[in-house]
């Protein structure tokens, strides 16, 4: 059986002829894809990173969804909507024809429950907080409010869903490819436990009910996740994949090969080094476009030495950006001297960081550990990725040379590294936020003092004050200096350190068609097709 050769002109034929890793022929129109790391879960509600969104937006499907070439909100499990002139109150029409996977009908009252069941403080989702767009959202989640049917959602009839804002918010009909707007399944989940248990077997494969284009149809942790298309899906007919088979190759190395051996046909990431060679000899198989993201070193700021703003904002001073940018990545990524990406229209950061390790040196030294003397150990935490272990090296060697801080790695597969981080359980960890929705909130607010995915111990009222005040005023122009003022809080506290804006790079078979490269780096897995080679 011929596989894909690197050195093969005729590459498209190549990858059409492998086999898959158990020895039998993939299907014409099944896509194989990874996704980088095994899922933490395939819960929507308890879930927050990019591996995770990947299958999920195969099993589920929000109001509305996006286009991918004009990142612009369609329709989605709703047919229609319309918005009150306050921009406060939104009327969803929920399809007739909408269902579930196992045949029942999609109906409003599904939304009501999903959505009060993100709210519910006892889940402890991580990304409640996107939910307090809603009315007493906040409030609820808090606790400060324990009837949920205030919560501003309603269920007019099967068909019709009520949504009251707590504001008004531009951007609230592109938030709902989000796997935090996401319907779940009622029945299911008290079928196999309680709807605020987090491992909930409801989430197995021949238990698993969603709404989306595909259904789960095999799960083999650390191995990969099958899915294949769901007949129920309201527009079947215009899902184009068979099937999608997810693999959680965390391993660069690995994966590049198994792509050139066709195990794979699209792949997360490019190794490092690699990326000039398939762009010089292979343009047609890489990919590398804008994404809309920043890499950024989380500060544990209630570790000794950590809890000291003049030793985070030393540490940051210490990073040569441009260098880690140019010598290191050199695939078009940014230097990241602020948090919010630049690429958001209307959004400009007033506030910037910079490279000055002669003033790194001199905060340090304020702090009582002049030359690094007397710092205590400290510990950066990636998750396993060749990438992140380069980086982590480049940072290790700036603050040892600038500093004179002895700095140890760590690295843990996805699931450890995220449960480590939620617990606060390291000093320093490589983290990257991708945009949900292009609007400088969806940054921001990630540092609000309850936001779980805050992950610093770092608190501010002011901060906090800011936010609400660009929430509350009804000028976008007053909106973005609320904005603009509360990044520049952020920097100055410096409970985190962007490092650089991202781009995207990947390695894509020639016969992978329907992908529109796109900021958010979205894939709307329905549009999604496998073109056959000509006999």
């Amino acid at each position: 059986m011929k596989c894909r050769s690197w050195m093969l002109a005729a590459i498209s034929l190549a990858l059409a002829g492998c086999g898959n890793e158990e020895g039998g022929e993939p299907s014409a129109s099944v896509l194989r894809v990874n996704i980088g790391a095994e899922v933490q879960d395939l819960d929507p509600h308890v879930t927050t990173g990019v591996p995770e969104h990947r299958v999920l937006s195969a099993l589920f499907e929000g109001l509305t969804d996006i286009d991918m070439a004009s990142m612009e909100p369609v329709p989605g499990a709703a047919e229609s909507w319309t918005i009150s002139e306050d921009g406060l109150v939104y009327a969803f029409k929920i399809r007739e024809n909408a269902k579930w996977s196992n045949g029942e009908p999609l109906t409003a009252g599904d939304f009501v429950y999903s959505w009060q069941r993100m709210l519910t403080p006892a889940l402890g989702a991580e990304y409640a907080t996107f939910l307090y767009l809603l009315k007493n959202g906040e409030e609820y989640n808090k606790g400060q409010l324990t009837d949920s049917s205030q919560v501003g959602v309603k269920a007019l009839d099967d068909h019709t869903l009520e949504v009251t804002l707590a504001h008004p918010a531009s951007f609230f009909l592109s938030v709902h490819n989000h796997q935090a707007w996401y319907p779940v399944h009622r029945a299911t989940i008290e079928k196999f436990g309680s709807a605020e248990e987090r491992g909930n077997r409801w989430t197995r494969a021949g238990n698993h009910v969603g709404n989306g284009p595909f259904l789960l149809e095999e799960w083999r942790p650390n191995e990969f996740i099958r899915v294949r298309k769901n007949p129920n899906y309201w527009d079947t007919q215009q899902v184009h994949l068979e099937g999608i088979e997810f693999y959680p190759i965390q391993d660069l190395q690995t994966e590049e090969r198994s792509f050139r051996s066709g195990k794979l046909q699209w792949t997360q990431e490019v190794p490092l080094h690699q990326v000039k060679v398939y762009q010089v000899e292979h343009p047609e198989l890489i990919t590398v476009h804008p994404y809309l993201g920043t890499y950024y070193y989380r500060l544990n700021v209630t570790r000794p030495g950590l809890n000291d703003v003049r030793v985070r904002r030393a540490l940051s001073l210490a990073l040569d950006r441009e260098e880690l940018t140019r010598n290191v990545l050199q695939a078009g990524e940014a230097p990241a001297f602020h948090f919010v990406p630049p690429e958001i229209k209307g959004y400009t950061s007033t506030s910037t960081v910079e490279y000055d390790p002669e003033k790194a040196r001199q905060l340090l030294a304020e702090a009582g550990y002049p030359q690094g003397q007397g710092f205590p150990a400290l510990e950066i935490l990636y998750n396993t990725m060749e990438s992140h272990k380069t980086i982590a090296e480049t940072v290790q060697r700036m603050w040892k040379e600038q500093l004179g801080i002895n700095v140890q790695l760590l690295n843990q597969d996805w699931k450890v590294y995220l449960d480590n981080l939620n617990s606060l359980n390291y000093d320093v960890a490589r983290s990257g936020w991708i945009s949900d929705f292009v609007d400088p909130l969806n940054f921001l607010e990630t540092m609000l003092s309850n936001s779980g995915n805050n992950r610093t111990g770092w608190k501010s009222e002011a901060f906090d004050q800011l936010i609400a005040q660009s929430n509350a005023t009804a000028s976008p122009a007053e909106r973005m200096r609320f904005l603009q003022q509360a990044e520049a809080l952020l920097l100055e506290e410096m409970p985190l350190i962007p490092m650089y804006f991202y781009t995207r790079k990947y390695l894509i078979a020639p016969e992978v068609k329907g992908y529109v490269p796109n900021p958010l780096g979205y894939i709307r897995w329905k549009d999604i097709y496998l073109e056959q080679p000509q006999p």
